[in-house]
């Protein structure tokens, strides 16, 4: 039984509500209303109802009152881990779950039930190992993830029931949030005991971010309003009037594009399906099939609504919270603080020509002649930048398929008709045709933008166990000078040839955008490619093997980045154990993200590999692949 020295829950809820009816119109000057999950917040005049114990482990942080570079040193060697003398008594834990509203998830690993030492239970086995590879299985689990290499691969699905599954870098405990009020007492108490703190909406990225060993997380999944602000909106605070949508920080890519198609709009996202385009991916820099017309998905930002390390639900605008504004459209994912909505710009849709194609060695094409055909392509990419292209390719290594084999798919051409397109595609498409290169592209013309991306981008696979990957960026002026050209492709296709399992490029540009200053790596206003290249492996226990491919990626990293200098990556999709990454993530704006993250965050709340400030600290790992799988301990 709780004792009442703990809490007066009732109270605490009920005044918690009565004081939420008070501060509906609780907004900050932003001109965007509040969606009714943003209303229930949490203040310091409602943790007056807990007795002082209770109140020491949810009040609300001071930043300014803390130094960054001593709290390190000030406590612990490690944030708190479960079985330390520090870690949460049983019915502490109680009281926090009561607390929210019983919003509070112990983790139970997504394939537990495969296993004998969980909840075997063959039906639900067969069920998760069916659809290990289908996105939406793991977005709709609050703590799972879609790149389980990062996890530590310690709870797999398997046909072995005797075999040992345990939580590895899955978090302790979720916070299913549904209300802001819920993720501050989160933050609080995570602060407060000094424990690990990751945020989740889908899983959908590729460095572990949304997982951590012993963590306590937040998953905002559910946090998935949508409202058209009107095609006239302006706001006060930033410069901008057209159309524009506000949205909670759970929605993924189609529904926001389909929201938007509904209103003849189109915004700004990836190519996958399921990314949540409000959290991660934004703050990321965030690159998609409208990108070489309107820009990144950082720059259509106007307005956000964020809960910081200290507790407090803001706003971050151009007139409000300015730096952490800057630094959240750019800066970095799991960075910040916790996202609850965004209002973005809208753009009105327009017809969008698609084109789909493959061509191979083999037969009567040789080796140098499959590369001399992807060569020309690269002779068009600015080109296909200048008119707004934007298109997604991969070359696969005989070791795939026993042919060289490039696949576009698909060549995006916005507000261009089949006669346009194929006007642009002919200067390529004639050398690939003197060279013997046989190919049939496919032609389609959608009416608007959604029904070309819905047809266009089915929903990707996730799950992978065998590969990991790297990223950079290529500049236009890589390609204009002959000399430089040369040996940027030749060490760009030498991955190929280098035992690369695989390339993947985006022909696109992110031209820099009329009134938007942000944190966006300086280098994509340059590029005309950003690519990446992937190593694998046949066998996930082999640590030798999988050690090997790690080892192979930096080497093929290295060559890359010698005809690349000084430019970077994409941290939305990159080597997680990238050299230099403060240069090669963030570039010339990290001194100032790191003033920013010192002010806002001392605590290293928001610590994430490669994000801005993690330096104080790494996670003490014994994996072939580093990943989140142990103690996040200082340095």
């Amino acid at each position: 039984m709780k004792s009442s020295l703990f809490y007066n829950f009732v109270s605490f809820t009920a005044g918690l509500v009565a004081a939420t009816n008070a501060r509906r119109q609780d907004n900050g000057t932003s001109s965007t209303a509040l969606f009714d999950f943003e209303t229930i917040q949490l203040k310091t005049s409602d943790l007056a109802q807990l007795n002082v114990s209770m109140q020491a482990l949810f009040t609300f942080g001071n930043a300014s009152s803390v130094d960054a570079s001593s709290i390190a040193s000030s406590g612990s060697a490690c944030k708190v881990f479960p079985g330390d003398a520090e870690w949460p008594a049983d019915d502490v834990w109680d009281i926090f779950n009561d607390l929210l509203g019983g919003a509070l998830i112990k983790t139970i690993p997504i394939a537990s039930s495969c296993y004998n030492d969980w909840y075997y239970n063959a039906d639900k086995c067969a069920f998760v190992t069916d659809n290990w590879t289908n996105s939406t299985m793991h977005e709709e689990d609050p703590t799972s993830m879609m790149s389980p290499i990062y996890q530590g691969l310690t709870c797999m699905p398997t046909t072995d029931p005797t075999a040992t599954c345990t939580l590895g870098a899955y978090p302790a405990y979720a916070v299913n949030a549904t209300n802001v009020a819920q993720i501050q007492l989160a933050v609080n108490f995570a602060r407060n005991t000094g424990i690990r703190f990751v945020v989740k909406n889908t899983g959908h990225e590729f460095s572990g971010k949304s997982g951590g060993a012993g963590a306590l997380s937040v998953w905002t999944h559910w946090l998935q309003d949508i409202r058209y602000e009107g095609a006239e909106f302006t706001d006060a605070n930033f410069p901008y009037t057209g159309p524009a949508f506000t949205s909670g920080s759970g929605v993924v890519g189609v529904d926001i594009m389909k929201a938007a198609s509904e209103q003849g709009m189109v915004v700004v996202g990836g190519e996958a399906r399921d990314v949540g385009v409000l959290g991660g991916y934004i703050q990321g820099g965030g690159h998609g099939p409208m990108t070489s017309v309107y820009g990144l998905a950082a720059d259509q930002v106007i307005s956000a609504r964020i809960i910081t390390a200290d507790g407090r639900f803001v706003t971050a605008s151009s007139t409000e919270n300015t730096d952490l504004f800057w630094a959240l459209r750019g800066g970095g994912p799991a960075s910040w603080g916790v996202a609850t909505s965004l209002t973005i710009k809208a753009y009105p849709t327009t017809p969008v020509t698609v084109v789909t194609f493959t061509f191979a060695s083999g037969g009567n094409v040789t080796n140098d002649a499959f590369w001399l055909g992807v060569r020309a392509y690269w002779e068009s990419f600015i080109t296909f930048n200048n008119a707004g292209i934007y298109s997604y390719f991969f070359v696969f290594p005989p070791a795939a398929f026993g042919v060289d084999y490039f696949i576009m798919s698909p060549f995006w051409a916005p507000n261009h008709t089949q006669a346009e397109t194929e006007a642009l595609l002919a200067p390529w498409f004639g050398k690939l045709t003197a060279l013997g290169i046989d190919f049939t592209p496919v032609y389609n013309t959608y009416d608007t933008l959604y029904e070309g991306w819905d047809a266009s981008f089915a929903q990707e696979t996730v799950g992978s166990d065998d590969a990991i990957v790297g990223s950079r960026l290529f500049l236009q002026e890589y390609l204009e000078d002959e000399a430089t050209f040369n040996a940027t492709f030749d060490a760009w296709s030498g991955s190929s040839r280098n035992n690369a399992s695989l390339l993947v490029g985006f022909n696109i540009n992110a031209p820099n955008v009329a009134g938007v200053d942000n944190a966006v790596l300086p280098a994509w206003r340059k590029t005309t490619l950003h690519t990446m290249q992937g190593t694998s492996w046949t066998d996930p226990t082999n640590f030798t093997t999988m050690a090997s491919a790690r080892a192979k990626l930096s080497e093929l990293q290295l060559a890359w980045k010698a005809v690349t200098p000084g430019t970077g990556a994409y941290l939305g999709e990159c080597d997680i154990e990238e050299v230099d990454w403060q240069h090669n993530f963030y570039g010339v704006n990290y001194d100032r993200l790191l003033s920013i993250k010192n002010a806002t965050d001392p605590w290293s709340l928001f610590w994430t590999k490669t994000g801005v400030g993690s330096e104080v600290a790494s996670v003490v790992s014994n994996d072939a692949i580093p990943d989140e799988n142990g103690k996040l301990c200082w340095n």
